[in-house]
């Protein structure tokens, strides 16, 4: 039997800027891992079946790689997006694209940001810029994502509960076909 899939534990904070959060995140241990630079993200389905599924699948294209990644539906949480995730480096993502296509998928959105990775231990704080503003999304362990906050004096209240693909169209962006 195969073993469930990894848990991603996430929590996504709107922020008025990055430029303050750099420091205080490098006081707190983290170092940048992963500098400023652009992040392409196209995400596919197949008639809209993983979307029903609350699933996604996407290629991303950013720091000189490309990743394939699915997400799987959303466990309940009322502060932190906890999702299956399974990931994996692609040699070329253009070839992916093509046997995506060849097995029916296409793609319904894109999606792009300029995005930082900030690391401390098992914990690592993104810092992205989007065109409808800045975000710190931290991704580890339940208790450090909440800890780093507090260390920050960030209110986890704010967190921003919609995935960006969600964002982006609540935007009216991402081209491609909206997702449904």
């Amino acid at each position: 039997m195969p073993s469930p899939a990894p848990l991603e534990t996430e929590l996504k904070l709107p922020v008025p800027g990055l430029a303050l959060l750099r420091p205080r995140l490098a006081a707190l241990g983290f170092v940048e891992a992963i500098p400023p630079q652009a992040e392409h993200s196209t995400l596919w389905d197949r008639e809209g079946a993983l979307r029903a599924a609350g699933c996604a699948l996407r290629v991303r294209d950013y720091a000189g790689e490309a990743r394939l990644t699915w997400k799987g539906p959303r466990v309940p949480d009322a502060q932190l997006k906890i999702r299956p995730e399974l990931e994996t480096g692609v040699a070329d993502g253009r070839i992916l694209e093509a046997i995506l296509r060849a097995l029916g998928f296409a793609p319904v959105l894109v999606l792009e940001k300029v995005r930082a990775v900030w690391r401390r231990a098992a914990l690592e704080a993104c810092l992205d810029e989007t065109p409808f503003g800045c975000f710190l999304e931290l991704e580890g362990e339940p208790g450090a994502i909440r800890s780093t906050l507090a260390d920050l004096g960030l209110d986890p209240g704010r967190a921003e509960p919609r995935s960006y693909p969600e964002l982006y169209q609540a935007h009216g962006l991402g081209g491609i076909t909206p997702l449904r």
